[in-house]
């Protein structure tokens, strides 16, 4: 099945300011973040019309903006109101949404403090990122080929562009071997993410996440552990070795593309989707789809 190319598409895109049709959204060859990665963006999801926590992702995108030395020229109230418009001019009611700011070509090279930042928002129709099949049944993983790096070597709590890299390769290596996606280690060697996404352990009815210092601490993971401390469960965040998988029930990943997904292998290890992941994996759709919530757990 051939797939739909993202430059060839009906609709429109906020760009600068304004909405402008799909297919012209183009940028120069020269442009500094095509050649050094000077960009950072956000990932949202759509829910009857609505944008899940819009707010908080405008706010860390701001935020890797000054990471990354970029001053947004748009405030997250503007970008917020842009948003909206784009998923009303789009006719979004179920989808994803992707602001992205970066700088544009008025200088080439390392420098690019003159360069002009942009700032861009599309949004389109995506239900879900694994099949409903996949997230019942558990994903399959194996250890990536990169690590996270210490924050002594990049800007990592920003969500830019560059840092994906790594997450490419070590995705594209676990896919040509017939996995799902990859488990990051840290520089440390300890458990940090999947290539994008949060994880949990449960081990013995207790929830533990590795502690995000060398990673971002995402939204949807945050969202997660109220649910979970709602219902009773108590949430360890801590650093987390890769053999104590060895004696870990239940494993699953948190994204705002993946939402709570469960994972049944990694590597040489094997999790059962058991009656927390489960249970969590309502709780979030119930809450995003804005319907009643499921009983807690007592």
């Amino acid at each position: 099945m051939s797939m739909q190319p993202f430059d060839d598409r009906d609709g429109v895109i906020w760009l600068d300011g304004q909405l402008v049709p799909w297919r012209d959204c183009k940028q120069h060859l020269l442009t500094h973040a095509l050649h050094y990665g000077s960009s950072v963006f956000e990932g949202e999801r759509v829910y009857g019309g609505e944008v899940f926590k819009m707010t908080e992702h405008h706010e860390r995108l701001r935020k890797s903006a000054e990471i990354m030395d970029m001053k947004l020229p748009y405030s997250v109230s503007e970008i917020n109101a842009a948003t909206m418009q784009v998923i009303a001019a789009n006719r979004i009611r179920d989808g994803y949404v992707r602001p992205i700011a970066w700088r544009g070509s008025e200088m080439m090279g390392v420098s690019a403090q003159k360069s002009r930042i942009h700032v861009a928002i599309a949004a389109w129709e995506w239900p879900a990122y694994f099949t409903p099949e996949a997230r019942l049944e558990g994903i399959r993983m194996d250890f990536a080929l990169y690590r996270r790096p210490a924050p002594e070597t990049a800007p990592v709590y920003a969500k830019a562009a560059g840092l994906y890299m790594i997450c490419t390769l070590s995705k594209h290596d676990a896919e040509a071997r017939g996995y799902d996606d990859a488990l990051m280690l840290d520089y440390r060697g300890q458990i940090a993410e999947a290539t994008g996404a949060n994880v949990f352990l449960v081990q013995d009815g207790v929830l533990h996440t590795p502690t995000p210092d060398c990673f971002l601490d995402g939204i949807t993971r945050r969202t997660v552990i109220e649910l979970a401390q709602a219902r009773g469960y108590q949430v360890v965040e801590r650093p987390i070795l890769p053999e104590e998988l060895a004696r870990t029930q239940e494993f699953f990943l948190t994204g705002t593309a993946v939402e709570v997904t469960p994972v049944r292998e990694v590597g040489p290890y094997r999790f059962e989707v058991g009656d927390i992941t489960r249970e969590l994996l309502m709780a979030y759709d119930d809450l995003v789809n804005r319907r009643e919530p499921a009983l807690a757990a007592v």
